[in-house]
């Protein structure tokens, strides 16, 4: 229920991204590209092709915090609310590779925008593409050390593009049928109070699921997502996040037992 394909800054395009899916023994698969919904029909045909349910999905990132994404999953195949606001967001990415090249310049790394945009093929230029010229030119040991010292730190929040609301989000989905799902919650680092008062914002403002099964999460944290999922009326869901091995290396597209009717 969450992974990415060349439509954001995925290594495979939709179409592989379901042909991997079958080949790991997964029946049902949301694409979850970031800021777009531009390939999912290609995605949903190759799943007619082999059995495979391909549900529509998108991840958004909201303001109030960068590691707080919200996934829209199921919604209709014509979805003018959230395409009207992937528009927006997409405008702030693609004027945003400039003032990271800038940014990079300024700590001393000369990245060129081309070779960025050569690995985007096309597709709205994102940090891994950033990072994975990084890594090839030798300036960062690995892709995790790319995030770590340059493109997810504070002072990189600086040039960071415009997001929406997290209910702002929540809103676009519903209104084009979907259901609304907090993604990774261990990535927001908040403490057990902080996040269960950002869970009852988001529950009043119709938050649908939880994803409580994630490749980094730990069984305690597993479990305890699993409590507030029951605790505030959440359907459960999970994901790999899977990019591509070339994108990040330690996550495999893997197939996870969820009840799916909700969707």
């Amino acid at each position: 229920m969450h992974t990415h394909s060349t439509a954001s800054d995925g290594q495979y395009t939709p179409r592989q991204l379901v042909y991997q899916a079958q080949a790991a023994g997964i029946a049902c698969l949301a694409i979850t590209d970031h800021d777009t919904t531009d390939g999912l029909e290609e995605g949903i045909r190759a799943g007619g092709e082999l059995g495979i349910a391909v549900v529509r999905g998108v991840e958004l990132g909201a303001k109030e915090d960068r590691h707080l994404h919200i996934l829209g999953l199921g919604f209709r195949a014509e979805h003018p609310a959230l395409e009207a606001l992937c528009r927006t967001l997409q405008a702030g990415r693609a004027e945003r590779k400039y003032r990271i090249v800038s940014y990079l310049r300024e700590k001393g790394l000369d990245v060129p925008l081309a070779e960025a945009e050569a690995l985007a093929g096309g597709e709205i230029v994102s940090r891994p593409h950033f990072a994975q010229v990084m890594l090839r030119r030798g300036y960062v040991a690995s892709l995790r050390e790319a995030f770590d010292r340059y493109l997810d730190t504070d002072e990189y929040q600086k040039i960071e593009r415009p997001k929406a609301a997290a209910e702002d989000c929540i809103a676009a989905i519903h209104a084009d049928g979907g259901k609304a799902v907090l993604a990774h919650p261990y990535q927001l680092g908040y403490s057990d109070e902080k996040l269960e008062a950002l869970l009852a914002r988001l529950k009043a403002s119709g938050l649908d699921g939880l994803e409580c099964h994630y490749p980094k999460h730990t069984q305690e944290q597993t479990a305890y997502y699993l409590r507030l999922a029951e605790a505030y009326g959440l359907h459960i869901t999970g994901g790999s996040d899977f990019h591509g091995e070339r994108v990040k290396p330690d996550v495999s597209l893997m197939p996870t037992e969820l009840e799916v009717g909700w969707l």
